[in-house]
């Protein structure tokens, strides 16, 4: 029924409804930002426990850091790293001067092998400009074998051709030779008839001499009558003067072919005694070019043995100065290493002509000496700044010891570390506990040196009692509830 009262109580219903609903929203958004305000403090929470155990763990390791024999068993660990470090750097300084020593003996040594290999090296040009001339040689006798050998057989030809020569010449001059005594027998058949007219003359004028004695000249023209008279009977028309031509002709002819046969004979004699020299002028050279083969090979055999030798020992100088090579290198990337590592001034070495800043054969013994330099300084500012501390804590001063060569007594003893505990009070902490933290590397040393303050925290964490929850989020809660 749709009456008043029955409206009003509609109209009432509703609004404490609707109220109701409003109320519900509002506390399910006020149950949701409890709820994340809860996790944030289970965060917070969590974190400030972690926060709790690192600080609780530094505590107990200052505590610990504190205890004189802790102190005490560091102390001799730090001393015996001392002495090690002390022991390493004497060792190191020994090498140094070894590697250095070394060094001036392997420059020494190279300096000898250099001058060496300059020897052999010369030793071998001169023995390739022997093999080069012995070559030549060789080639030249070659040549001249050659040009001889031709000779031979041009000499040989000719030879052949003047045997032939001669012997067709040989051959006519018999044939002429055979000509003139058969002229020459049928001349002294001739002459022998007028021999036998003529002595029959002769008795006849020797007895006309005995009987007349000396003759006139009107005799002597009688026996040239006689003598003209047998003359005429040789002659065949009667002729003497052509008989007188044909004789003169024929002698001339004849003493020709005499004077051309003995000019035949002794070139004959000549080309016998030229061949017979040239001859033993080529079992001479071919004898000579036998003993200069056999020479030239036992020079090349014998050069050659020297010459491989000669390069096995310039292999082995080459190999031998390789590695030292190397090993100058790697001495030179040490050295820079070291002088890069201890900083030193190289001011002095690169206003040099032609420095370019790296480590070279020339330049070595002045980086070595500037290491050595700035060794020797470090070791003067340890001992100074040891006597330093010696001295502001000790009132009688102590005999001068280099603390790199067992000084380590010296050495002061650190002094116990006070710890500051942290302070308890109401201010919070909040994020500088994470800007207050120390890591281990902070802990504290002998030196003196102390890790920085710890954040203060509220008296309830420390006693244990609640967890560890800062005062700030604390307020916060109370007022949000």
């Amino acid at each position: 029924l749709k009456s008043s009262r029955n409206l009003d109580l509609n109209q009432k219903n509703y609004i404490e409804l609707r109220f109701l609903l409003q109320a519900k929203e509002d506390y399910e958004g006020l149950i949701k930002s409890m709820k994340g305000l809860l996790a944030e403090l289970d965060e917070k929470i969590v974190h400030m426990e972690k926060k709790i155990t690192s600080q609780k763990q530094i505590f107990a390791k200052m505590q610990e850091a504190n205890n004189p024999r802790k102190l005490q068993r560091q102390i001799r660990i730090l001393e015996s790293r001392l002495n090690l470090v002390t022991v390493h750097f004497d060792k190191m300084l020994t090498n140094n001067a070894k590697l250095r020593k070394e060094i001036e003996d392997l420059r020494f040594e190279k300096a000898a092998y250099d001058h060496v290999y300059q020897q052999l090296h010369q030793r071998l040009l001169m023995q390739k400009k022997t093999m080069n001339l012995a070559i030549e040689q060789s080639s030249q006798a070659y040549v001249q074998r050659l040009e001889a050998m031709a000779r031979m057989a041009a000499m040989k030809d000719r030879q052949q051709k003047d045997t032939s020569q001669y012997n067709l010449e040989i051959r006519e001059l018999e044939r002429l030779y055979a000509h003139e005594s058969k002229l020459k027998s049928f001349l002294l058949i001739k002459l022998n008839d007028r021999t036998e007219f003529e002595e029959q003359a002769r008795k006849e004028e020797a007895l006309k001499t005995k009987k007349h004695g000396t003759k006139s000249k009107g005799e002597s023209f009688e026996s040239y009558e006689v003598a003209h008279l047998r003359l005429k009977k040789l002659v065949e028309d009667g002729n003497l003067n052509k008989l007188i031509e044909e004789f003169l002709t024929k002698e001339e002819k004849n003493f020709a072919r005499f004077t051309y046969v003995t000019e035949l004979n002794n070139d004959m004699e000549m080309m016998q005694k030229k061949t017979q020299r040239i001859q033993d002028e080529i079992v001479l050279l071919r004898s000579q070019q036998q003993s200069s083969h056999d020479d030239n090979r036992f020079v090349l055999r014998h050069l050659e043995e020297k010459l491989k030798r000669t390069t096995e020992e310039a292999n082995k100088f080459e190999d031998r100065n390789r590695e030292l090579s190397q090993t100058l290198e790697q001495l030179k990337g040490a050295v820079e290493r070291l002088f890069k590592r201890i900083h030193c001034d190289a001011t002095k070495i690169l206003v040099r002509l032609g420095e370019t800043g790296k480590v070279t054969d020339a330049n070595l013994p002045q980086y070595f000496s500037l290491i050595e330099k700035k060794a020797s300084d470090l070791l003067l500012l340890e001992s100074y700044r040891r006597m330093q501390e010696v001295d502001a804590d000790t009132e009688m001063p102590l005999p001068f010891v280099n603390p790199f060569w067992g000084g380590s007594a010296l050495v002061k003893l650190p002094e116990p570390v006070k710890v500051t505990p942290p302070l308890l009070g109401t201010d919070p902490f909040g994020d500088k506990l994470d800007e207050g933290e120390c890591p281990p590397s902070e802990w504290p040393m002998p030196g003196g040196q102390q890790c920085p303050a710890l954040p203060r925290v509220h008296s309830r964490w420390l006693s244990g009692d609640s967890p560890p929850v800062p005062l700030d989020d604390v307020a916060t809660v109370t007022s949000t509830l």
